[in-house]
C-alpha cells in the first residue's frame, strides 16, 4: 500500500479528519497541511487505518488528541498572577453586561 492511502480509515475516520482539518482552514492554516495535522491527529488517536467491522469497532480510543486542549489552557492561565485572571475575569463580565443591554434596545 503507497503511503499516503486513505483505503484503510473507516468513514468516521475520514469524517473526524474533515472536520479536524475545516477547524485548522478556519483558523488560517494552508489546505494541504490543514489535512496533514489532521490524518496526524486521526492517527494519533485511532491507532492508523481500520476495517470497518473489524477488531476495532465499538472499541474507545480514548482520543488523546482532542482532551490536548483543555490541558494546554489550563497551563496558560495558571501561568498569569491571580490579579490578572480576576481582572480579566472582571472585564468579561462587563462586556457580557454590556451587549445585554445593547441587545435589549434593538
Amino acid at each position: 500500500m503507497p503511503r499516503g492511502d486513505k483505503s484503510k480509515y473507516t468513514d468516521k475516520q475520514e469524517r473526524k479528519a474533515n472536520h479536524i482539518a475545516e477547524g485548522y482552514e478556519k483558523r488560517g492554516v494552508s489546505e494541504e497541511e490543514a489535512e496533514r495535522r489532521a490524518w496526524a491527529t486521526v492517527n494519533k488517536d485511532d491507532g492508523g487505518g481500520k476495517n470497518p467491522g473489524g477488531s476495532g469497532r465499538g472499541k474507545n480510543t480514548g482520543n488523546p488528541a482532542s482532551h490536548k486542549g483543555g490541558e494546554k489552557g489550563g497551563q496558560a492561565a495558571a501561568s498569569r498572577p491571580k490579579a490578572e485572571r480576576s481582572a480579566s475575569v472582571k472585564k468579561a463580565a462587563a462586556t457580557r453586561k454590556r451587549n445585554a443591554e445593547n441587545h435589549a434596545r434593538h
